[in-house]
């Protein structure tokens, strides 16, 4: 919506970080009506902005990408020369992410299985991450890094699955590692899965 007013911007704006706090608190269920009223706007007002709540929450997750600079921040990991030191740039850049998504991916998580609009949302996101891993474990190749019996395919599925916030979520939330250890022996397992031996 690159044709939007000043003031325009600033209220798509206002709506998603008002939009991410309720859904960090309550869910990705709450409602259109909830989150306008949430933001001190109509209905109507939101629906400007965001044709529907699938929109918002699809721009919501881009948002949270957006901010924190994500795809900058994954290229240059992608150009360490290193493919050692490549892989655990990339893995520090995702891992050190995934808490500040943490409250609005997992709820996005749990409630896709019933919920089209979190689905497609969640889906987006994964998939542009999947990519990320896929041109990591290609490059990976190119320097003969990567270890034999892996496909770039395969070694990007086991790089996004291992990485992914439900397994984040297990170790640092549910056994209580917190994000610090969790990154760190992800890292580490991850890298000795994947890479060619030294």
């Amino acid at each position: 919506m690159s044709n939007l007013s000043p003031r325009g911007a600033r209220t798509r704006a206002d709506i998603l970080d008002v939009a991410w706090r309720v859904i960090a608190e309550r869910g990705t269920h709450v409602s259109m009506q909830e989150i306008a009223a949430a933001a001190d706007l109509t209905r109507q007002a939101v629906y400007v902005h965001f044709r529907s709540r699938g929109g918002l929450l699809v721009a919501l997750v881009r948002r949270a990408d957006d901010r924190a600079d994500i795809h900058a921040r994954f290229r240059h990991a992608l150009q360490t020369g290193d493919p050692r030191r490549r892989l655990d740039a990339f893995l520090r850049v995702w891992l050190d992410f995934v808490p500040t998504i943490h409250p609005v991916a997992s709820s996005l998580m749990r409630a896709r299985a019933d919920d089209p609009e979190a689905a497609a949302a969640w889906h987006d996101r994964m998939t542009a991450l999947r990519r990320g891993f896929a041109i990591l474990a290609r490059s990976l190749r190119r320097d003969g890094a990567l270890g034999s019996g892996w496909t770039v395919a395969h070694a990007a599925d086991y790089l996004w699955a291992g990485s992914s916030v439900q397994t984040w979520e297990l170790l640092a939330v549910d056994r209580a590692w917190g994000a610090a250890r969790t990154s760190r022996v992800l890292r580490r397992t991850l890298a000795a899965a994947v890479l060619s031996p030294e």
